[in-house]
């Protein structure tokens, strides 16, 4: 996992990369509508490096918001056979135990798997409510 600060770096010089690209791909349909010379592949050739850069754009900003939101990599506990825990973590990367202590829930919105403690998605950003733990689910109603 890239720091944050490299993140951020990846960010700045994929906003300034789309810009430009959007800048280019009005001024390539200026030039071929003055020439009245339409060349619909090399649209698309610059359409589909626009959609790359936006797409890997997409996956920073979501690296970035799910490393700030849970304060980058910090360590919280340790595994029996000694090795490091991770935010987030669910088993032990070392041995592989499972982390009895690390409850999972989804977003309902984009289904990202969260900590049971999280508010917000980091990946879309909309509001967890609280799970009620300890609650039963409703029994169906009996048919006598």
């Amino acid at each position: 996992m890239p720091t944050r600060g490299q993140l951020r770096r990846e960010r700045r010089v994929l906003v300034r990369e789309r810009e430009e690209l959007i800048r280019d791909l009005g001024g390539l349909m200026l030039d071929m509508y003055r020439r009245n010379q339409f060349r619909q592949n090399l649209v698309f050739d610059r359409c589909n490096d626009l959609l790359a850069v936006e797409r890997r754009l997409r996956e920073v900003e979501t690296l970035l918001a799910s490393s700030t939101a849970r304060g980058g990599l910090t360590v919280y506990a340790r595994c029996l056979c000694g090795a490091p825990l991770l935010w987030g973590s669910h088993f032990c990367a070392n041995c592989g135990r499972s982390i009895p202590d690390a409850p999972v829930v989804s977003c309902a919105r984009c289904s990202t798997p969260l900590a049971a403690d999280a508010r917000f998605c980091p990946a879309c950003g909309s509001y967890v409510e609280a799970p009620p733990w300890g609650v039963p689910a409703e029994a169906p109603p009996s048919s006598r």
